[in-house]
């Protein structure tokens, strides 16, 4: 099934003008046609409060103000015109405590670099065709967090909210050797 992306307006913010050059195109050939340009994340911040953007989709590391800091000020700004709007990060900086702090910080999906289209195409289809409930809590606001299948959780340790509780078993008793790696589902 086609899906139709020329309505939407993306904005695009990374201090690197090859990468600025590689999203656009992928933008284009999925037949975006309003993509605003960013090298500065302060300057984009301006774009989202002058214009009705859509989709951002933001570098983890720049230089002055970097991605994190970006997405904390879109999700918590008194003046951010639309706090909920999706936000995928991308980044050639993928461990996990980073990954962890860009969704702490409000980013909607994660996109490794380098990029492939099929990706990037994947993750803005996400953000439009299932788009996830927004948390607010004193520490956070930005999507659900919570990422493994309600009906079938896979993390069975501790640590696990109180709702969702799951009879415990150790690994040797279900038969799984990396019982303690359940957690990265979580995320």
């Amino acid at each position: 099934m086609a899906v139709d992306l020329s309505r939407l307006k993306v904005l695009v913010v990374d201090d690197n003008g090859y990468m600025l050059t590689i999203l656009r195109t992928l933008l284009h050939g999925f037949g975006i046609k309003n993509i605003f340009e960013s090298r500065d994340p302060a300057e984009a911040f301006d774009t989202v409060r002058a214009d009705a953007i859509d989709v951002i989709i933001t570098d983890y590391q720049m230089d002055i103000l970097d991605g994190l800091d970006f997405v904390r000020l879109v999700r918590t700004a008194d003046d951010s015109p639309n706090p909920m709007i999706p936000i995928i990060m991308i980044s050639a900086y993928s461990e996990r405590r980073r990954v962890q702090k860009a969704r702490d910080a409000g980013v909607t999906e994660f996109c490794c670099k380098p990029v492939t289209e099929r990706d990037v195409f994947a993750k803005l289809t996400s953000v439009i065709n299932t788009p996830r409930p927004f948390i607010r809590n004193k520490s956070y606001f930005g999507p659900d967090r919570r990422r493994a299948g309600v009906e079938q959780p896979t993390y069975r340790g501790p640590g696990r909210r109180a709702g969702d509780q799951v009879e415990a078993t150790s690994g040797e008793e279900a038969g799984d050797s990396n019982a303690d790696q359940g957690g990265a589902n979580a995320a």
